[in-house]
């Protein structure tokens, strides 16, 4: 997040901005902001200690009903070892915890590729299945060199042709083979009752599908986070909260009463803003009743009168 004023915290970023840089952990089903660290802006991407936190402050706003089967998706970042050896320390016999993580490739990893053999490679998939020609992905387990790591780890490789942007970041490696390559760490051998869940193809557009986090960042800027407002860390903190609380009470709203109308479902804030919270609208009163009249011709009039119903048939909390 950047900053437009020297703030408490505020520095230069890894992305060679100025402000801040938070960690976030967002739950993929239901869009919702699970947890928020606010930090300085030099802080580290792989700092164990605050991942770990975010974490545990993630996984204590899951209901116990739903933490039978968790899935963990983190960018590069989160390959640490003490990351990993934690995810590996929370399964228990009532609850399996898998996780999909990037990988810093080393010069043990690209001797490690170069050993795979022509035949390894394989066509990826895109999201809906269908195969995605001139993306490859192949199963690096068994090669890898480097110690440490938690036992029945597995490595999946995937090379890319590299695009005008990566051409310039290229190790000796890659500029000799002509491919872009990432790992990607995973414990999950085989998933119960989904065909196929095995194969680095399946287990590659799995890991690829948490590109979504990106929308969340973007709909949590939306909702208050582009720019913080004040120069004093603590008050920038609780508007952290707040601009997170407004980003779950859009997802609830949604996921309540807007899950069967498109367009709305899956809606940005902005959308969401100009379509229903800016209703144009007028309130009466008359005969001591209140009247929402609504313009005819909203083209999403509708909508809001089903979203509203649901939300007054909701059961009251006790």
């Amino acid at each position: 997040m950047t900053a437009a004023s020297d703030k408490s915290g505020a520095a230069v970023t890894f992305k060679k901005t100025y402000g801040f840089h938070p960690l976030a952990c967002w739950c993929a089903n239901t869009q919702e902001s699970l947890a928020m660290l606010l930090r300085t802006g030099n802080a580290g991407s792989n700092t164990v200690a605050d991942h770990l936190r975010v974490l545990r402050e993630a996984l204590a706003q899951i209901p116990n009903s739903c933490q039978a089967k968790i899935l963990v998706r983190v960018d590069g970042a989160g390959a640490t070892h003490d990351l990993l050896l934690h995810l590996e320390g929370l399964n228990t016999a009532r609850r399996t915890v898998r996780y999909l993580v990037g990988w810093m490739i080393t010069d043990l990893d690209e001797q490690a590729i170069a050993r795979l053999p022509t035949t390894a490679w394989t066509d990826s998939l895109r999201q809906d299945g269908d195969l995605q020609p001139g993306y490859h992905v192949a199963e690096l387990t068994g090669l890898n060199q480097r110690q440490g790591w938690p036992e029945g780890m597995r490595l999946l490789v995937r090379r890319v042709r590299p695009s005008a942007r990566h051409r310039k970041n290229l190790t000796a490696f890659e500029t000799r083979t002509g491919w872009k390559y990432s790992i990607i760490a995973t414990n999950i051998g085989r998933m119960w009752g989904i065909a196929g869940s095995h194969h680095p193809q399946w287990l590659d557009a799995l890991a690829r599908a948490h590109a979504v986090v990106e929308d969340r960042v973007r709909a949590d800027k939306a909702m208050g986070l582009a720019n913080l407002p004040s120069k004093d860390w603590t008050v920038n903190s609780g508007w952290m909260l707040a601009a997170n609380l407004g980003h779950d009470l859009d997802c609830w709203l949604r996921l309540l009463t807007l899950h069967d109308q498109p367009g709305l479902d899956r809606a940005e804030p902005d959308t969401m803003r100009y379509r229903l919270y800016h209703l144009p609208a007028r309130l009466a009163h008359h005969a001591r009743r209140r009247h929402l009249r609504i313009e005819r011709t909203w083209p999403w009039a509708q909508a809001f009168a089903v979203a509203w119903q649901r939300l007054t048939d909701l059961p009251a909390l006790a």
